[in-house]
């Protein structure tokens, strides 16, 4: 543990004395635009052997992506807004130390006729 994180009392405590800025390298807008809230995410196990060393940053992310976790759960765990965990993520993916997997699409179904008639019938009666 370094002398700063003793000196605010832990390593979590530490962590947010960096501003977010500085996660990300200044960067502003994550690379890809299909990380979504409830896209779930998930550390790669075991890494790639030429993937680069992570940040420390990034190894709370893959420590807490050991069981898939949504990015919104992530970023509450991480206390980090979310535009900074999603970029963040980016460059996780792109080291091949995450997957990741969207939510499912919604196929909306078709109406029940019958019942949209009753309801109807019914709110008339009212």
């Amino acid at each position: 543990m370094s002398a700063l994180a003793r000196e605010v009392g832990g390593d979590d405590t530490a962590g947010r004395l960096v501003r977010p800025f500085t996660l990300t390298g200044g960067r502003t807008r994550p690379s890809r635009t299909d990380f979504t809230l409830i896209t779930t995410v998930t550390a790669v196990d075991p890494p790639p052997e030429r993937a680069p060393r992570p940040q420390p940053e990034q190894a709370r992310i893959l420590r807490r992506c050991a069981r898939p976790i949504a990015v919104a759960e992530l970023a509450a765990h991480l206390d980090l807004p979310v535009s900074v965990v999603a970029i963040m993520l980016c460059d996780l993916l792109e080291a091949g130390l995450i997957t990741m997997h969207p939510p499912h699409p919604v196929t909306p179904r078709t109406p029940d006729l019958d019942l949209l008639q009753k309801v109807r019938d019914g709110l008339g009666r009212l």
